[in-house]
């Protein structure tokens, strides 16, 4: 699905773009990828980095609507990774969430579906999941979109998501916080001991955009299972790779965090298909607007979702031995 064609990759110049792009480069050989993205810098910076012909960096918001539907000709492939995705820069300015996490995000897929793009694959975040801020229920609403796009009988391009945890050291994680914290001889700020997290490594993220580029059918929504651990673990296991004695301060649980993840909801579960490292949530299965106001199933649903809570939780050691895997912490040790 990959090799010749022309991919673009909105806010590419990220954790996961960067990364993307050299499996993409590496293994699939695209005909051409364009990262479209605002910052300057980290395009001149990943241009550099990669040094490759067949990389086309596009500067441009998701919130310029003629911008949008130009840099989509041609295209045969997106992903969607552009947003807004710090919560606390959500909640204080929700509206400029707003504009991009939903508003530039129908820009966006009205711009594949007008260009009769192949498949569209849309990133979104537990957050989105029984959101309780901003930033998740702009999440939330992208998926909204995504769906509305992918029941229209009349577009040619396949729109599906993916939906995941914490990518464990990307922007705005808890790891670069705690490395800070030790580089500096702070303690480890955590808000609750006993607050559960998924984690995921980069690697395995990209992986389940892949898969989904490949497995996904129209409107579906896949989640690659994940292990947890607890803040304290995570805290714990950072202060004895480091071979650090700073305390663990603990600060409470601040506005618009949940005490555990969920990644797919009660009701979700009812329609997932379970691929063994992956869940299916299969939105298009009726499609008639009667029969899906008018008319339910008896379906028995599930007593809880797939939660950071009912996963499989890592224990102090298992954690300590995922993240000694993670290359920036090699890269630190080194």
């Amino acid at each position: 699905m990959i090799k010749n064609k022309t991919i673009l990759i909105t806010g590419g110049t990220g954790s996961f773009g960067r990364t993307v792009v050299n499996e993409l480069l590496r293994n699939y050989k695209p005909k051409e990828i364009i990262i479209f993205s605002r910052d300057e810098k980290k395009q001149f910076d990943m241009r550099n980095r990669f040094d490759d012909p067949s990389l086309k960096f596009v500067i441009g918001d998701i919130r310029e609507r003629e911008k949008v539907f130009r840099v989509m000709r041609g295209v045969d492939l997106v992903f969607h990774a552009a947003a807004l995705k710090q919560v606390p820069s959500c909640e204080f300015f929700p509206m400029e969430a707003i504009k991009t996490n939903i508003i530039g995000a129908h820009n966006l897929l009205d711009a594949a579906e007008s260009e009769a793009v192949d498949k569209v694959v849309v990133l979104s975040t537990d957050k989105a999941v029984y959101p309780i801020n901003a930033m998740g229920m702009t999440k939330a609403l992208l998926e909204k979109l995504m769906l509305a796009k992918a029941r229209s009988r009349m577009s040619k391009t396949v729109f599906c998501g993916v939906r995941y945890g914490n990518v464990m050291y990307s922007r705005g994680s808890v790891l670069p916080l705690f490395i800070e914290q030790l580089k500096n001889g702070n303690p480890l700020t955590v808000t609750n001991p006993n607050m559960t997290r998924f984690l995921l490594p980069l690697p395995i993220a990209i992986d389940l955009v892949l898969f989904a580029l490949e497995n996904a059918n129209n409107g579906d929504i896949l989640v690659r299972k994940s292990p947890a651990s607890t803040i304290e673990d995570i805290a714990k296991s950072m202060l004895d790779i480091f071979n650090s004695n700073v305390s663990i301060k603990n600060i409470g649980v601040r506005e618009g965090e949940k005490f555990h993840e969920t990644l797919v909801t009660q009701e979700e579960l009812i329609r997932a298909e379970d691929l063994v490292d992956y869940y299916r949530i299969q939105y298009l299965m009726r499609l008639d607007y009667d029969e899906y106001f008018s008319h339910g199933k008896d379906n028995h649903i599930p007593v809880e979702g797939y939660t950071s809570e009912n996963t499989k939780r890592l224990n102090l050691d298992e954690t300590k031995e995922l993240l000694l895997k993670l290359p920036e912490i090699q890269e630190l040790l080194a």
